[in-house]
């Protein structure tokens, strides 16, 4: 589990084709980064949940599997490619963003990016299918970083970036047509299945919609 606020900037130092899949090798100029990762740790990596499988140096090779990769931008990425990191918590870290899984549910677009004040506006385009669970305050994991959903209309949203996130994380690099990892909130898909009832154990079941919860009660 993690909190989604980054804690170091890493980059690809190589990726390397195996097997139908991908390892990845990531380093870290911060140099405190490793000192307590242990090899079988997670780390995200863009908000991609990848176990360490090997550390050399101040760096880390993970494995990625064919259901990451199609479901992430991690087989977008190149050598030099900059990524947002972030170790697992602890039971003594600071919850400062949201409670993050490392499981992208799907990719989205920046559509458009404007200054407010010191702040950058950027508005995201997210996978139809996600937009149920994208709420106005709620929140929402965009590569990695626990972000606030400043307004939403159908399934697009609008984000507020501050200085220091920006700063600190590879949103300076985004830009309109910049696809994007999300997860969205974990407490919006558990509630989903669970106001299924007995629907979710029928293979058919297509989650909450309209039709749904009319027959339900909830008009």
């Amino acid at each position: 589990m993690f909190t989604g606020i980054i804690q170091a900037l890493g980059h690809i130092e190589c990726i390397s084709p195996k097997q139908g899949d991908l390892r990845l090798h990531i380093a870290c100029k911060e140099t405190d980064f490793f000192h307590d990762v242990v090899l079988g740790d997670s780390i995200a990596t863009n908000g991609v949940c990848l176990t360490v499988s090997e550390l050399p140096g101040n760096s880390f090779w993970a494995d990625v599997s064919l259901e990451t990769l199609n479901y992430s931008t991690l087989k977008e990425l190149r050598a030099n490619s900059p990524v947002n990191l972030e170790k697992a918590l602890t039971p003594t870290s600071r919850l400062g963003g949201h409670i993050v899984s490392g499981h992208v549910d799907g990719v989205g677009q920046v559509t458009k990016r404007y200054d407010d004040a010191r702040s950058v506006r950027l508005s995201i385009e997210a996978p139809a299918k996600l937009a149920k669970y994208i709420a106005h305050k709620g929140s929402i994991c965009i590569d990695g970083m626990s972000l606030t959903v400043n307004a939403v209309q159908g399934s697009s949203f609008e984000l507020n970036i501050v200085p220091h996130t920006m700063a600190q994380t590879i949103c300076t690099h985004y830009r309109p047509g910049t696809r994007v990892n999300l997860e969205v909130d974990v407490i919006a898909r558990y509630m989903e299945r669970l106001m299924m009832g007995d629907q979710a154990s029928n293979p058919d079941a297509e989650g909450i919609s309209e039709t749904f919860l009319a027959e339900h009660g909830f008009r």
